[in-house]
């Protein structure tokens, strides 16, 4: 979801399949910064193996160049947190995303989809559809989101989390 809504605000090519990647993928320039956005076509288990083509690049530095972007139930839904670094907590396609770089030196956005009800087991609450509540949360939070992303595009990891990761920034 936000994905496509970053590619759209900054009028990306639409996504494609490249040869030998496990990813749609689109690429361009935004503000002097070459960006690639990358969706897994893979099970979420093995989100990085979509990154072989990318960790092919000498010039790639997951620290400075990676920011992964994941669902969150550990996050009430419509909050957000963003962090440099850290353990997968849980999170499979982070655990698959650090066993492929062998470092857990990249960035990642949760976005908060929980609490999941106590009575729903968590795959399908992760894999079931939003109700219209909560896809209307989720839509009004995605131009701050959105922000987020620039920021961390144009700023760094850093900065992003100074000014992002402060009570209050639920959907502000």
């Amino acid at each position: 979801m936000l994905a496509d809504a970053v590619a759209k605000e900054w009028a990306l090519p639409a996504f494609k399949r490249p040869w030998l990647w496990r990813a749609r993928v689109t690429r361009g320039v935004v503000g002097g910064e070459q960006v690639v956005v990358v969706k897994p076509q893979t099970y979420m288990n093995r989100s990085g193996t979509a990154l072989g083509s990318l960790l092919k690049d000498p010039a790639f530095d997951p620290a400075r160049d990676l920011l992964v972007l994941v669902d969150e139930i550990a996050l009430p839904l419509g909050s957000f947190r963003i962090r440099s670094r850290g353990s997968a907590g849980g999170h499979n396609g982070l655990r698959s995303i650090a066993g492929r770089l062998m470092s857990e030196d990249y960035a990642r956005l949760r976005i908060g989809i929980g609490p999941r009800p106590n009575d729903e087991d968590a795959t399908d609450f992760v894999l079931g559809e939003f109700d219209p509540a909560e896809s209307k949360t989720l839509s009004a939070l995605l131009p701050r989101l959105i922000e987020v992303v620039e920021c961390w595009v144009h700023e760094g990891v850093e900065a992003t989390m100074n000014r992002f990761n402060r009570r209050g920034a639920k959907s502000e």
